[in-house]
């Protein structure tokens, strides 16, 4: 039985902890909140700043996997800090340390996109998110530590956070109308939270897997088709759907500053943009889960 450290309280946290405690190992949980332990799960409040408390917390780990978040338009200020301490706890300890990460890295990209495919952000959430790799593989080349880097598309699934679930599925299964900032007919790289957490266990137990990054097995779809699925299986009204404006992103940043951040990843809307997964689905036996039963999970 191996001890895992996982940092962060979302949905793939919490599911990559429960599939880690369904194998007989130990987790420890550990973000802001806290919460009721589970089965084979600790949860411990801490910020994981305080890289001495992570770093006694990670004592005898096998693995810590950095599941952390803030706040979406705090990024480029608040992710170095919190990343380097993480990454710092899994070097004392002598841990493996997995990050999940996302695409945003990799910029403008006419597809298909592969974990090889160089990352050359235009953006400061994606400069910072390469940023947190470069320096992730640096420790590991200089033989620090050993890492690697699960990157996810837009969440999908029970307690996923995302565009989708926010502004499409929460209204259209209502029968509201969208507005979604995002080109409704263009293909959309999604991650399922089952299938990403599959990749992070996968990762952390293969001896090839370390010193490089791997993408999640990826959903390809339009928000149209998905909203559209999405509103039949919640047998709500064919769903009224319209794209955000720019300017109308802007006048809402007015309020909150999560909206012009949006603008960055517009590149993320079009058909060039398409994600190739098939060398993690190869390297560790996973498959792509199918769309009804993810958007199911959701209702």
């Amino acid at each position: 039985m191996s001890m895992h450290v996982i940092v962060g309280g979302g949905a793939t946290a919490l599911a990559t902890a429960r599939l880690l405690a369904t194998d007989g190992d130990k987790v420890r949980v550990v973000h802001r909140r806290g919460g009721p332990d589970e089965p084979g799960v600790e949860h411990v409040a801490l910020d994981a700043t305080d890289t001495d408390a992570l770093t006694r917390l990670a004592d005898g780990a096998a693995t810590v996997f950095n599941c952390a978040a803030t706040a979406y338009h705090t990024w480029p200020q608040t992710i170095p800090p919190l990343f380097g301490s993480i990454r710092t706890a899994a070097e004392r300890t002598g841990a493996g340390y997995v990050m999940l990460g996302n695409l945003y890295g990799y910029g403008p990209v006419d597809g298909p996109v592969t974990a090889a495919t160089p990352q050359r952000a235009t953006g400061p959430k994606g400069a910072t998110r390469a940023a947190m790799w470069r320096e992730a593989k640096q420790a590991h080349d200089a033989g620090r530590l050993r890492a690697t880097e699960v990157r996810a598309g837009q969440f999908l699934g029970a307690g996923a956070v995302s565009l989708f679930s926010l502004l499409v599925a929460a209204p259209g299964r209502v029968g509201r109308p969208v507005l979604v900032p995002a080109e409704l007919d263009h293909p959309h790289s999604f991650s399922a939270i089952g299938d990403v957490a599959r990749t992070l266990v996968a990762v952390a137990r293969a001896d090839s897997s370390w010193g490089r990054p791997w993408l999640a097995p990826t959903i390809t779809a339009t928000m149209r088709e998905l909203a559209t699925r999405f509103a039949t299986l919640a047998g709500a009204p064919r769903p009224q759907l319209a794209t955000m404006t720019d300017r109308e992103i802007t006048l809402l940043g007015l309020t909150d500053p999560f909206w012009p951040e949006l603008i960055e990843t517009r590149f993320m809307d079009t058909g060039r943009f398409l994600v190739d997964a098939g060398e993690t689905e190869r390297a560790f036996g996973l498959a792509t889960s199918e769309v009804e039963e993810v958007l199911r999970e959701m209702l």
